[in-house]
């Protein structure tokens, strides 16, 4: 007669065993680096004013670190050309593309729920204020 495998409980309960997807959220959805990836996923290659006029509120100094932190994780190519001046153009890789059906689902989900949350918390709120 087989044996039942049995449950072991964990002795530690740290983030990552609470929540296996916790990293790839904390590298996928900062703040800026879901604009970034969905600008260089619609618009294709570009250099770095063209994400600063897409991505009109973020400061010159967080893009630079975002793109140099996105290249780092292997989520966009950053391609220098040794001209004169120097250009630079960035675009998301194969495994940055490949968070576009998950980018594609949540843009579902946000299209058909975010009604729905925005009434949740005016509810809410309007409770707490009485």
């Amino acid at each position: 007669m087989p044996t039942k495998p049995t449950w072991t409980a964990r002795t530690s309960t740290g983030p990552e065993d609470a929540c296996p997807i916790g990293p790839v959220v904390d590298i996928v959805f900062s703040r800026w680096t879901t604009p970034i990836l969905w600008s260089l996923h619609e618009h294709g290659r570009q250099r770095f004013v063209e994400l600063e006029r897409r991505i009109s509120t973020i400061t010159p100094k967080v893009l630079t670190q975002r793109l140099r932190q996105l290249e780092r994780d292997g989520l966009i190519v950053r391609t220098y050309h040794p001209e004169v001046p120097p250009r630079v153009e960035y675009e998301i890789s194969d495994l940055g593309r490949s968070l576009a059906p998950l980018f594609a689902h949540l843009a579902t989900w946000a299209s058909t729920n975010l009604d729905t949350v925005e009434q949740s918390r005016h509810d809410y709120d309007a409770k707490a204020a009485r």
